[in-house]
């Protein structure tokens, strides 16, 4: 079951992806998705997430933050604390990176029945939520 679920993800994936504009790293994607996805992130939530250094979390940020992908926010409790946001800029690079092609999956979409379409959005979804 799990090949198969992997085989499918890579099958969709593949087919269905945007193509690529930016010349942007795996683990840069990997970071802006964490920012996007979780709340008040900063350089040491990266650094654990990736399994890097403090320093090597700093520098890949850093380069996120000089292509205006990522911008950096002082706590007002805490001037100690530094949290990371997206950009709009980082947000395009993000969904073009991450997503699927909107007009290559309407057109995989459109061979489908509506009762398969409930099905694969209910299945993909209970999938999201479990994996949270």
């Amino acid at each position: 079951m799990i090949k198969d679920i992997n085989q499918y993800f890579t099958d969709i994936y593949f087919n269905l992806h945007p193509s690529q504009e930016e010349n942007i790293s795996h683990q840069s994607v990997r970071i802006l998705q964490m920012v996007q996805k979780r709340q008040c992130v900063m350089i040491r939530d990266i650094a654990e997430h990736l399994s890097v250094s403090h320093n090597t979390a700093s520098e890949h940020v850093k380069k996120l933050v000089d292509k205006k992908w990522l911008y950096k926010e002082r706590s007002e409790e805490d001037q100690r604390k530094v949290y990371l946001h997206l950009t709009d800029a980082g947000l395009t690079v993000l969904k073009k990176n991450t997503e699927l092609d909107e007009e290559k999956l309407q057109g995989a979409l459109s061979r489908l029945t509506d009762s398969e379409r409930q099905e694969v959005v209910k299945a993909l979804g209970l999938l999201s939520e479990v994996s949270k």
